[in-house]
């Protein structure tokens, strides 16, 4: 293992320890009892020693009985210390990664959009779940059973050695082989538990976009095609853990070996000073088989638990990479408001996703309180961009955006939201009931509230009509409602937030004829009295808008009511609504 990555494991150790200190005493009583554990173990064949020296092999029972007896308590403190450890230990990880997960999920809620459109959500889910699962071996089954095991191979050592000096040689002449060989073992397996972890990230980011877009897949019918992909990945998956396994069979069965030829040499010699010169007796030689084991299986334990603990640090690495990237919107801003009067303003607002291509050039536009403005422009103008920078879900490259004369910057980032009610083309519902996706679960909302509204937009009664109404559970992403339904609930949604400022992202280009008339409705109640941004590719639902931008690729090149616009004969709207009308009359 190189020098690089040992100060890399320290690092990462001490900075896992740090999650320790809330729970200092549990980490105390744990090691007490990994104390326990090796000390009462190795105490036990000291006893028998005694027992067939001094009473067996004489004859005699005197201070028998109480050796039985001291035997069977120490049996009894090492359960009872194992039980304790087990416990502790296990209380110990779970609280450690219960710390942890909060952190992360704390930091992954706050990631820039930027940081989701480059990462994967099934690595997101690994590190989460799987990793964190990982972690907490590392201090039920991986450092402290490492550390009972050295300890007790400490105590039997030494136990050894005031006991027969010449027996404990040979056993120590062989450790070193077996050190040599853990030694390459766990550079071995820290190389093969990497690729194992990366190889589960990539299946379980496979798995997860294959599931949401079942539909696209079957629908192009890439079953076999994608069940091919499936077979690689899981192959490339099998052959990881396949390497780890090999690792295994080469190591314990050498362990093995060593631990067994080291107990028949004790033996011979061992037998053969008893037979001789009497330099070791019954009772030695047969604590020294007890200890042998003793001696041998914590090496064997300590390379299984080193694989525990690997895997626990690789997924410690991972999830610190990801607790550890900078890449969430930089809230400085001091002011709160309760609500918003309403006024948008951009001012040369300049902006790029990546710094090789320009999204946004130079735009510059005003909305006043209470009034509707719409964009408009083919696909990939900038449209969608301009309301993802007015919420500070992007940062812009340079210029101004301002709400009621004050920079967004200026404004704490959960209060800018709270008052920005958006609704989007496509509508994510959770698996929850139609009452929880809509509050989300805002206990300062109640369900008359809700009811109220549901009324005013003209929703109650299409809720009224679900099984359960209110508490219809949706399930995941909102599949047994149709795209019109949820583009309701979404309406819904905003509505009972009440914001002073109201996004619509083409909020109205995947609805049913059903819902149509029903989401006309609910924009027009929405939209009265706030300041409004739409955007849609529908010129129709645009016509009352007070001021219309239009925009092609990141500028603005028209601006003005629907019928100033339509009434120049050269314009690009004009062109735009030209080529719907005659579509419409087509159909």
């Amino acid at each position: 293992m190189s020098k690089k990555e040992n100060t890399l494991n320290t690092y990462l150790f001490k900075r896992l320890l740090n999650y320790v200190r809330p729970y200092n005493y549990i980490f105390i009583f744990s090691l007490m009892a990994v104390f326990g554990l090796a000390v009462f173990g190795a105490l036990r064949p000291v006893v028998l020693e005694k027992i067939l020296d001094e009473n067996i092999s004489l004859g005699l029972s005197d201070g028998f009985l109480q050796l039985i007896i001291i035997m069977g308590i120490l049996l009894l403190l090492e359960v009872i210390s194992n039980y304790l450890f087990i416990y502790f230990a296990g209380w110990l990880g779970q609280s450690v990664v219960k710390d942890i997960r909060v952190l992360l999920y704390n930091h992954i809620i706050n990631f820039k959009m930027k940081y989701y459109d480059k990462s994967s959500v099934g690595v997101l889910i690994t590190r989460s779940v799987t990793d964190m699962e990982r972690i907490s071996d590392i201090f039920g089954q991986g450092l402290f059973m490492i550390f009972s095991d050295i300890l007790k191979m400490l105590i039997v050592g030494i136990v050894m050695t005031t006991m027969n000096w010449e027996l404990s040689l040979i056993v120590f002449l062989t450790l070193p082989l077996i050190l040599f060989a853990t030694k390459i073992f766990q550079r071995y397996m820290k190389i093969a538990f990497e690729e194992v972890r990366s190889e589960v990230s990539n299946l379980n980011s496979f798995v997860q976009e294959r599931v949401t877009g079942m539909k696209i897949l079957q629908l192009f019918t890439r079953e076999d095609i994608e069940l091919e992909n499936f077979k690689n990945i899981n192959t490339r998956h099998k052959k990881g853990w396949l390497k780890t396994v090999w690792y295994n069979s080469i190591f314990f069965p050498i362990a093995e070996i060593l631990s067994s030829v080291t107990l028949g040499v004790v033996v011979w010699y061992g037998g053969i000073s008893i037979i001789k010169d009497n330099t070791a007796s019954i009772g030695e030689l047969t604590a020294f088989i007890m200890m042998i084991p003793m001696m041998f299986r914590p090496l064997n334990q300590i390379a299984n638990k080193f694989n525990t603990l690997l895997m626990g640090m690789v997924a410690a690495e991972r999830v610190f990479k990801v607790i550890d990237t900078k890449s969430s919107i930089i809230d400085e801003g001091e002011v709160s408001v309760s609500t918003f009067k309403g006024e948008v303003s951009f001012n040369n607002v300049n902006f790029s996703y990546d710094k090789e291509v320009q999204v946004l050039n130079k735009i510059s536009f005003n909305i006043e309180k209470g009034s509707t403005v719409a964009l408009v422009g083919s696909t990939g103008a900038g449209k969608t961009s301009v309301i993802n920078l007015l919420s500070r879900f992007y940062e812009i490259d340079s210029g101004e955006i301002s709400i009621d004369g004050l920079n967004i910057k200026e404004y704490k980032l959960s209060s800018l939201r709270k008052n920005i009610g958006i609704v989007l083309q496509d509508v994510f519902l959770f698996s929850d009931t139609i009452l929880n996706n809509i509050t989300l679960k805002n206990e300062s909302i109640s369900i008359e509230e809700v009811k109220l509204a549901a009324k005013q937009i003209g929703v109650h009664d299409f809720i009224m009509s679900l099984p359960n109404n209110y508490y219809y559970n949706v399930k995941e992403r909102g599949i047994m409602l149709s795209s019109g339904q949820r583009q309701l609930i979404a309406f819904l949604r905003v509505y009972v937030s009440n914001p002073q400022i109201l996004i619509l992202d083409e909020a109205t280009s995947s609805i049913d004829s059903a819902s149509e008339l029903l989401i006309q409705k609910a924009i027009e109640k929405i939209t009265k009295n706030r300041t409004s941004l739409i955007i849609a590719h529908r010129l129709a639902t645009v016509k009352k808008a007070n001021n219309i931008i239009v925009m092609d690729s990141g500028n603005i090149i028209e601006q003005g009511s629907h019928k100033e616009l339509i009434n120049n004969m050269d314009g690009y709207y004009k062109k735009l609504y030209d080529v719907q009308f005659d579509i419409k009359k087509t159909n």
